[in-house]
């Protein structure tokens, strides 16, 4: 369809609507109200913003010097790819009033809602507002659960018990196992891991997933979701020492899994008081609710793909499949999973806990290892998280200062407190002494310089004394 035939059908809708917009912007709009509607436009199935007319009814054409070059419409799809990972189209439509811009923005994917520096946001009518925790549950659920509520295998009674480590699920639900199949049937069938199909029985995907005795007796969408262990010869990847899938489902082996993980983690040398003794560089609850979060929050979507634990010989990374779906500036004080239904169910079987509280977890014990500041990091493709090794205050960098520092505001902001030059002391194991407070000091500055942190109060015009809260508190 021509830009002006577009225009001329869009004018004939007497009023706007969750999928349409327009704005006048007779001189200019700025790019982040575009990108504003185009999130709230792709959450609500997409739809159109177009600048250059009155939104007042009946509509006027009034022309828009918006983005009015080439280079400036480039730029502003460049944007919108980068900040969104959307492709959004967008023409020119000359009209004898005037020259209007229209932007036709597509859809979100499944289940998977947009965002604006961690605003989900959607329409109201004629305005754009946060989104509700309802309709975000609704959108994450829209894949998972049908991934989830899909059959993986169809078997005879015999087989299920076979298939499915059912005691698993009883002694991690602290009941007592029934003396009768029947009743074990039963139970598997109300946590939907399983359903009667005639004279046979499916098992779910959600059954084979968490509680496969052997994840490689079912099809390829099921064993390749094995979380796979890979423990690398020195620093790179260049020599490895092993590499093996873990085929128990993720309930049934989860503490199996932890264990092995852990096993394999290089020792380091300590001092307690006044015995040297040797324990695990890597935390292993920190390891629990990073494997956990990757078990738990990865995309099921993604074919093919698995939860990688990669461990080297100054680092661990943690990786899952799937796009961070929250910003991962914001993993310390806020949760959402794209799969509720295994998160309720792990939950509930004692593999994770309460919600939000995995990561704040995984900082508190880094801490008290007094080890650098773990990294999150998220693309297109997959999500990670990196614990590091033991490291020399003087050995960090100025990022992984300013990094630990951030993470513990945030800590400790969660947790009701404020950040301080004393607390930070402790965090790094600084003595309380003119030296010790000085590098604080340094470190807050440069975090305040990079917009992590802000002054909540201080207390005369010493900054020891000061307190800090993070950047979006």
């Amino acid at each position: 369809m021509k830009p002006i035939d577009l225009l001329k059908k869009l004018l004939t809708v007497s009023t706007e609507s969750e999928n349409l917009e327009f704005k006048a912007a007779t001189s200019q709009y700025g790019i982040k109200d575009v990108l504003k509607y185009c999130v709230a436009l792709s959450n609500e199935g997409g739809g159109h913003l177009v600048l250059g007319v009155t939104n007042d009814h009946p509509k006027k054409v009034v022309g828009t010097r918006a983005f009015h070059s080439d280079k400036k419409l480039n730029d502003l799809k460049l944007k919108i790819f980068s900040q969104l990972r959307i492709r959004a189209d967008i023409c020119e439509a000359k009209h004898p009033h005037g020259r209007v811009l229209i932007l036709n923005i597509p859809s979100r994917p499944t289940g998977q809602p947009l965002h604006l520096d961690g605003r989900y946001l959607m329409r109201a009518g004629e305005s754009v507002v946060p989104m509700t925790p309802d309709r975000l549950k609704e959108i994450f659920a829209e894949s998972s659960d049908d991934w989830f509520a899909q059959i993986a295998a169809e078997v005879s009674e015999e087989n299920v018990a076979e298939l499915l480590d059912s005691h698993a699920y009883f002694r991690l639900r602290n009941l007592t196992f029934p003396s009768t199949m029947s009743a074990v049937l039963e139970r598997l069938e109300s946590e939907r891991f399983i359903q009667q199909a005639g004279e046979k029985w499916s098992i779910t995907n959600l059954g084979a997933i968490v509680l496969a005795e052997d994840l490689r007796k079912f099809p390829p969408k099921i064993r390749r979701k094995m979380p796979r262990f890979v423990l690398y010869d020195g620093v790179g990847k260049t020599s490895t020492k092993e590499d093996a899938p873990y085929q128990s489902g993720y309930a049934a082996g989860f503490e199996g899994l932890v264990n092995f993980v852990h096993s394999r983690a290089p020792r380091n040398r300590i001092l307690e008081e006044t015995v040297r003794t040797e324990r695990q560089m890597f935390p292993k609850q920190a390891l629990r609710e990073l494997i956990a979060n990757a078990l738990i929050h990865q995309d099921f979507s993604m074919a093919g793909a698995s939860v990688m634990i990669e461990m080297y010989a100054d680092r661990v990374e943690v990786s899952s499949p799937g796009k961070p779906i929250i910003d991962v500036d914001r993993f310390i004080d806020n949760y959402r999973t794209r799969n509720e239904r295994l998160a309720d169910v792990m939950r509930r079987l004692g593999i994770c806990e309460e919600k939000g509280s995995g990561i704040d977890k995984v900082i508190g014990h880094v801490e008290s290892f007094q080890l650098p500041a773990p990294s999150f990091r998220g693309d297109d493709i997959r999500t990670t998280a990196t614990l590091f090794a033991h490291m020399d205050f003087s050995a960090m960098s100025k990022a992984d200062r300013i990094r630990a520092c951030y993470q513990h505001c945030c800590l400790r902001f969660v947790f009701n407190r404020q950040m301080t030059n004393a607390s930070l002391r402790a965090r790094f194991g600084l003595a309380d002494t003119p030296t010790g407070s000085s590098a604080a000091s340094q470190i807050i500055a440069a975090t305040k310089r990079a917009g992590w942190i802000k002054p909540k109060h201080a207390t005369g015009a010493s900054l020891r004394y000061a307190s800090y809260l993070p950047f979006w508190a």
